[in-house]
């Protein structure tokens, strides 16, 4: 049996000197398995965005134990968190963060420039990821000329041109309008049924509900968890 994708094991992240730190997470308990689609949610100020950081081995646990396909982050060297981020981890932000004034296929092509693939493949690889996106018919295309779903689909095509064990996308719904937005969800699903595990940061509660588990974080802990219907909460 593999080792599941994220398993925290009493999180502490502390932030500031040692004298007088500042506690954000409080002993967070998670496990994601392979092929989930997990939703996590909560208010601005939550913790949800120090989450981020830690499950995508952006930083590292004060205390406590954060494993990543049963390898224990605290152990590897930064060039060895920076080939895993690499090589396991695709992440989708509210902002696109493409590059103007060069094509689509050409954005997407930067997800794999540190995966020691030649530019022809790369190029190869990206198309592909175009079009699994539903964006086959905008290969050319630079930033400006693509709607704000279409971004984010080009986005989305460059997390996961490498073929991560793990999608994160944070707030990608934040800057689209409902219908757009619901697309690209619809995008997020299917990537999942064809087997990425997908972890989406959100505030929004509607969006959180449509998924198939929700996690609730609040003031750092987690206040609930819908794997655990046992332990109580709600959105």
């Amino acid at each position: 049996m593999s080792a599941p994708v994220l398993e925290l094991t009493g999180v502490v992240k502390e932030f500031g000197a040692q004298g007088a730190p500042l506690r954000i997470l409080h002993g967070i308990d998670l496990t994601v398995d392979h092929g989930e689609l997990v939703a996590l949610v909560g208010p601005s100020g939550s913790g949800k965005s120090t989450m981020l950081s830690l499950i995508g081995t952006l930083d590292r646990p004060t205390a406590g134990s954060l494993r990543f396909e049963g390898q224990d982050v605290a152990a590897l060297s930064e060039a060895r968190l920076s080939a895993l981020r690499a090589e396991r981890i695709g992440f989708v932000f509210q902002q696109f963060f493409l590059l103007a004034g060069i094509s689509a296929v050409t954005n997407v092509a930067t997800g794999l420039l540190y995966s020691g693939v030649g530019r022809a493949e790369r190029l190869e690889r990206a198309a592909q990821a175009l079009r699994l996106v539903g964006l086959g018919h905008r290969l050319d295309h630079k930033p400006h000329q693509l709607s704000g779903g279409e971004q984010q689909r080009v986005a989305i095509a460059r997390a996961v041109v490498g073929r991560p064990a793990l999608l994160l996308a944070d707030e990608p719904t934040g800057a689209l309008d409902s219908v757009t937005g619901s697309e690209v969800v619809d995008l997020l699903r299917e990537l999942n049924a064809n087997g990425t595990t997908v972890v989406v940061i959100t505030h929004d509660q509607e969006l959180a509900r449509s998924l198939p588990r929700q996690v609730g974080i609040r003031d750092g802990r987690i206040a609930f968890d819908s794997a655990a219907p046992e332990a109580g909460g709600c959105l």
